[in-house]
């Protein structure tokens, strides 16, 4: 489950948990693969979103193999036994599956194996899902391969842990950032399958979320009752393996899976109903009836499980998130079919990662509801029965669940919703090395081929731009990704690469360019030995990932700002004011408001003002083409900009012309997945029925003025408030907001509230049909016309409401052209809301301040020698910065430099008792004091400031000082008494 937070504040919030003792933080490996989920012969394998399809039929015979790789002999019992085991107690195994013959992912994995990462206990409530410790000792129980493990337990070691993520992020490869962890970490369980053997030097990420306090205790134990019988493969006959067998079968999708559930058995697969079907019925008509999950939410629940599965999905329906509920034929069940009993398996597919966060907004609300997850699956089973026996039924489930409640009492606030938020703390840590292969590279093929090198770039650029990717990485990525985007189309042409076998143009290309340099071999992590994967593909159906991320990754929502100042904006740049709102939100009015103020925004450059509804064409290429001729002046960009495609041109038009950008946004608390509130959506509609002679003709006399405002409603879909002005910061540095709504006005009335709903309602209906098509024209055009007529009535019906709640125009206007003239003034500076640089953490050290270090140069004019070199060296001129060097990541390693994170941004106090020189530098000598009680130490033999290098001489070499006093090639001379000042201790 997602959380709502950032990842900086999820990072955050975790560390505090740890440091008060609340909590312990689990690191897990995140292998380079696809979900698959296992619940036994009935019980059914599952991908991510779908099954019965090669996806599932791979997952099979992979756990099938594993049995017999750890079982020998003893492995079709043991089959036998673990799926009776998994049907009885209702249990539920997820692994990440790690193939090489599903298509291309980030590293092509040198065998085919999979890793458990989850046992959920489905009982008779809520799924429980397994601690730990308890999934390793399940795999344990049945032989199954664990993943790697680490647990911090303190704040020091969890500091620790973020700050060597964040020295390995940009180069990370798996046997650094596993031996970083192994030396950081309170407990280590390396995984059951060495990542390096089996996958390769590319990993993918970490995955750190909270667990109990308890965890390291329970761990431990497991570990210490940890004894595996010897396995008895005499004569064991493993069979075909997986590649194998997907080389003997190429004639189709349905061959493969054929022979791979042959292959593996009928003790552990007896029934291929759900791929192929049965009972005359084939794997294509197993879709049932769209009425399904109408028909289950009507439904009497019989158990405390159903009851909370209705309660969720009536919830997303009726909030109207992005998600399906796709209904299908329960196979496993049909000789149990009648007209009175009938069998499904529901699939409820997320579609959208704003669906978790609005969720468990949700959940706050409710407290009694269930999270929702990925990969959701529920067997429903629909019995009609007679009115005597619904009586009777009625009152003994109502009976029942009152009981289940009344069992969970007291603690159902606690374990059955979410009372501590906490619990679904979780963060997904990737390393540039893997995003490279697969954002930068796979999922900018379609760019590339299609668009060309030009789109490709602005592509990669932003990609690297949301990931807070260092300036030195993006400069190398640069230069690598162009030289890729020239090679491979002069190679291909207009036919572009295939996404599931561009591994084998990727990698020799990746590996000639690592050999060049060692910082090539650095960026790119590892290349070579590429596994051959065209003779065993599995063939897949057309435009089909399972895994669902071929679309480009986006980052994490920044942090929603602490302040609204605002950007700086230099009088040799340009400016365009740009507005995110809806038609009605007045900015037609405000630009000429502004065009006609005296002075302008206070500076000499002049306005100028492109209005969208007097331009045909491309409103947005036009405007660039405007602002090139004149870049310096300050633009009115007069059009709604409503997305990120919109606000990706208007940052490209920042950089091709010199400019700064800023958004003027109505003022509005907006609902929990809108950035505009519905008081906010009748205003807006009730300006628009009322205008006359519009330039665009969306006015009084428009027939469809109420369906077009929804659909720009619509727009903002998926966001709340927070979110949308959070994402505006990140992109612009500003924001500038114009009052709207009066804070002491009356509730929306019931009937104007009903309206917008219904139109809501209807828009969703018409666009799943219909997309974008006019509203007139489909099959809900009645319906339109009668919502439009019934919206002017009602919003005419209440005039007074809807003037009384606005602020005076020109209240408005004075407001925002206040925000502006402190932009165009450059009086207000930039919030700090930029998402955290991460991957160019280098050393650690204690940052001075030279002021403070050339104050205490006076003590050493006694020595003559000291005073003539100080005179000499001019150092008040030329110290612009000093620090002492903690540790560095090439000298003293990972672990070394992270172990100061629990220090990060503390003062330390730093005790100069020596000055040593020679003639090519100069350092001070010092001893570090103690940060809430604890002794900082360097890791440097000899701690010291640098102060001065004659030309041609590295800093480091100033850690030779101390031997060259020895040799009588330098000088020491002591500070009596020593002087002590304080510094920022940081990473650099």
């Amino acid at each position: 489950m997602l959380t709502s937070l950032s990842s900086w504040q999820t990072r955050t919030r975790m560390i505090e948990m740890v440091s008060h003792g609340l909590a312990t933080l689990e690191v897990t490996l995140k292998h380079s693969g696809s979900l698959f989920m296992y619940a036994g012969h009935c019980g059914g394998a599952y991908a991510k979103n779908s099954f019965g399809n090669i996806y599932t039929a791979v997952g099979v015979f992979v756990l099938g193999r594993l049995f017999r790789e750890a079982w020998g002999k003893e492995a079709p019992r043991m089959q036998a036994e673990f799926n009776d085991f998994l049907e009885k107690n209702r249990i539920s195994v997820s692994m990440e599956l790690v193939t090489a013959v599903l298509g291309d992912h980030g590293q092509r994995p040198k065998d085919d194996y999979a890793v458990i990462t989850a046992v959920t206990d489905l009982g008779h409530g809520k799924p429980k899902f397994y601690s730990t410790p308890e999934v390793i000792e399940f795999c344990q129980k049945w032989r199954l391969p664990t993943n790697y493990v680490w647990l911090f337990s303190t704040r020091k070691s969890a500091s620790s842990f973020f700050a060597a993520y964040d020295a390995l992020c940009e180069e990370g490869t798996a046997t650094p950032v596993c031996k970083a962890l192994d030396e950081i970490a309170d407990v280590a369980v390396p995984g059951s399958k060495d990542h390096v053997k089996v996958q390769g030097e590319i990993l993918e990420g970490l995955v750190a979320r909270i667990v109990s306090c308890e965890s390291s205790v329970q761990l431990e134990e497991v570990l210490r009752n940890c004894s595996l019988p010897p396995v008895d493969r005499v004569n064991s006959d493993l069979g075909p393996s997986l590649r194998e067998i997907c080389a003997a079968n190429r004639s189709d999708e349905k061959q493969q899976i054929k022979a791979l559930l042959e292959n593996v058995g009928s003790l552990m697969c007896p029934d291929h109903s759900d791929w192929f079907g049965c009972s005359g019925l084939d794997s294509q008509s197993r879709n049932a009836d769209r009425s399904v999950v109408t028909k289950f939410l009507q439904a009497h629940p019989t158990d405390f499980a159903t009851k909370k599965l209705q309660e969720m999905i009536r919830v997303m329906k009726q909030r109207h998130f992005p998600v399906a509920f796709k209904c299908y034929w329960n196979y496993h069940k049909i000789d149990s079919l009648s007209n009175d009993n009938l069998y499904y398996k529901m699939v409820i597919h997320v579609h959208s990662d704003s669906v978790f966060r609005r969720y468990q907004q949700e959940m706050r609300k409710n407290q009694g509801l269930w999270p929702l997850y990925r990969g959701f699956f529920v067997d429903v089973n629909l019995l009609k029965i007679n009115n005597m026996k619904s009586s009777v039924l009625s009152k003994d489930i109502d009976t029942s669940l009152k009981n289940i409640n009344g069992a969970l009492g007291s603690n159902l606030s606690a374990k059955d919703g979410l009372a501590d938020e906490d619990s679904n703390l979780m963060v997904k840590l990737k390393f540039l090395t893997y995003k490279l292969r697969t954002f930068l590279i796979r999922n900018g093929l379609s760019t590339l081929f299609k668009d060309g090198p030009s789109a490709y770039k602005t592509y990669y650029l932003r990609q690297m731009k949301n990931w807070g990717t260092s300036t030195n990485k993006q400069k190398e990525l640069t230069k690598l990704l162009d030289e890729w985007a020239v090679y491979i189309r002069r190679k291909y042409g207009n036919k572009q690469l295939s996404s599931s076998t561009y591994l084998s143009e990727a990698e020799p290309f990746l590996e000639q360019y690592a050999k060049r340099s060692p910082a090539n071999q650095a960026l790119i992590g590892a290349a070579g030995d590429l596994v051959q994967t065209e003779n065993f593909l599995a063939i897949l159906e057309a435009a089909r990932d399972e895994e669902g991320d071929l679309q480009p990754e986006h980052g994490t929502t920044p942090p929603s700002p602490t302040s609204t100042s605002l950007d700086v904006v230099l009088k040799t740049e340009g400016l365009i004011v740009f507005f995110p709102g809806i038609p009605g939100c007045a900015k037609s009015a405000l630009c000429k408001e502004i065009l006609n103020t005296p002075g302008g925004l206070g500076d000499n450059r002049p306005l100028h003002s492109l209005m969208g509804d007097l331009i045909k064409g491309r409103y947005w290429q036009r405007v660039a083409d405007e602002r090139k001729k004149k870049p310096f002046r300050i633009t009115l960009a007069d059009k709604n900009a409503p997305n990120e495609e919109v606000w990706r041109q208007i940052e490209d038009m920042c950089t091709t012309t010199k400019a700064a950008a800023v958004p003027v946004i109505p003022d509005s608390e907006g609902t929990d997945s809108n950035p505009f509130s519905l008081e906010a959506l009748a205003v807006f509609m009730f300006r628009v029925v009322q205008r006359v002679n519009h330039p665009g003709n969306l006015d009084k006399t428009s027939p469809n003025a109420g369906y077009v405002l929804l659909m720009f409603y619509n727009l903002y879909d998926g966001k709340n408030r927070r979110e949308f002005e959070s994402e505006l910061y990140e992109r612009f540095g500003s924001l500038v907001k114009m009052p709207l709504l009066k804070p002491d006005r009356a509730p929306l009335p019931d009937e104007v509230k009903v309206i917008l709903d219904e139109g809501l309602s209807l828009f969703r209906l018409h666009q799943s049909r219909h997309g974008r098509a006019d509203p007139s024209k489909g099959a809900y055009a009645n319906e339109w016309a009668q919502w439009e007529k019934r919206l002017r009535q009602i919003l005419f019906a209440n005039t007074d409401y809807l003037n009384s709640i606005q602020v005076p125009f020109d209240f408005a206007v004075k407001e925002v052209l206040d925000q502006l003239k402190s932009v165009a003034k450059g009086d207000l500076k930039t919030p700090d809301t930029a998402k955290r640089k991460f991957g160019n953490i280098i050393f650690a050290a204690v940052t001075l301040t030279p002021a403070d270090i050339l104050g205490l140069l006076p003590k050493l004019a006694d020595d003559t020698d000291a005073n003539n070199f100080l005179n000499g060296a001019k150092l008040a001129d030329n110290l612009n910065k000093a620090h002492v060097t903690l540790a560095h990541k090439r000298a003293h390693g990972v672990a070394a430099v992270a172990s100061y994170g629990v220090y990060q941004n503390q003062q330390v106090p730093v005790m100069f008792n020596a000055f040593l020189f020679s003639d090519k530098m100069a350092a001070l000598e010092v001893e570090l004091g103690t940060v809430n009680g604890e002794k900082i130490t360097s890791r440097n033999d000899w701690p010291h400031a640098t102060l001065w290098t004659a030309p041609g001489v590295a800093p480091k070499e100033a850690n030779t000082l101390p031997q060259l006093v020895t040799e009588g090639k330098a000088k020491r001379v002591t500070i009596d008494p020593p002087v002590t000042i304080s510094g920022l201790l940081n990473f650099y």
